[in-house]
């Protein structure tokens, strides 16, 4: 069994400073075995938010995969979101726009939906998809096979289909052809664990979608700030969310839920779901 803490939507520059302490003591007592960070580092893409990132990023343990989001280009200044866009998240963050991570029970692949030509929305191209089925192409298919992205590929039937990021479907044929079994996302600062398979209709094949709400801004949609924990196995993939209880100034389990593959098929445990109120 593999751990992997999936944050996202940090907005260091609209960031709860009581937050940052808790959170870190949280994921070093879990010592997972990756951590994943799906995009918006940033509020503004500005100098002084990628550094506060960085030293927060230094702080957490490693592996990490890392990709850049849509508030990580510049939003106000035309010159470095059209021709510099990644320049300080290649900087400061990362300069590998595409991370992978793999051992021998999992394959964690980074990529980047984050565009300058659009102010919010992302997308995939072929050739990124291309790099994905290269990337998984003999590896052993027993290794459990995760992507994670910015922009996601599924949400609640409460948001609409332009939420999704951009050629999802094109890119889900040849997941379905690679065997990508999680897709981890965030975005839309809300969380979200489901199969794939109502609203992607492809013949013996779902995926696991996980998204993550936002673990640090002030920015919350109506939701705590939360974040997940995923324990990986072959057949089976557990999901604890974290939430913030501002009772008690701490991070506690608010929900689990528990999937289930049947062949190339992911979907809810008949035990799946435990609640609890925060």
């Amino acid at each position: 069994m593999r751990t992997i803490i999936h944050l996202s939507d940090l907005h260091f520059g609209r960031v709860d400073q009581a937050l940052l302490g808790p959170l870190h003591d949280l994921i070093h007592s879990i010592a997972p075995d990756v951590v994943v960070v799906s995009g918006d580092l940033t509020q503004r893409a500005k100098v002084e938010q990628f550094e506060e990132a960085r030293a927060f990023l230094d702080t957490l343990p490693g592996p990490q995969i890392v990709v850049p989001g849509n508030h990580d280009i510049s939003l106000y200044n035309v010159f470095r979101r059209f021709v510099k866009p990644l320049d300080r998240f290649k900087r400061y963050i990362t300069d590998d726009l595409d991370p992978v991570y793999v051992d021998e029970e999992i394959a964690v692949l980074g990529v980047n939906t984050a565009r300058s030509l659009t102010i919010k929305d992302g997308r995939l191209n072929k050739e990124q998809v291309a790099g994905i089925r290269t990337q998984l192409e003999g590896i052993d298919p027993a290794i459990t096979r995760i992507v994670v992205t910015h922009h996601p590929f599924d949400l609640p039937t409460t948001f609409e289909e332009k939420d999704l990021v951009d050629r999802a479907a094109m890119a889900m044929e040849t997941f379905a052809e690679c065997g990508v079994d999680v897709l981890l996302a965030g975005h839309m600062h809300v969380s979200h664990a489901a199969s794939t398979a109502s609203r992607y209709r492809i013949d013996a094949y779902a995926a696991l979608v996980v998204q993550a709400g936002t673990a640090t801004s002030t920015r919350g949609r109506g939701e705590v700030n939360s974040f997940n924990l995923l324990r990986v196995e072959h057949e089976r993939v557990e999901i604890d969310r974290y939430g913030w209880d501002a009772l008690t100034n701490t991070f506690r389990v608010i929900l689990t839920e528990k999937f289930l593959r049947s062949g190339n098929v992911w979907a809810p445990a008949a035990e799946g779901m435990l609640a609890a109120g925060i």
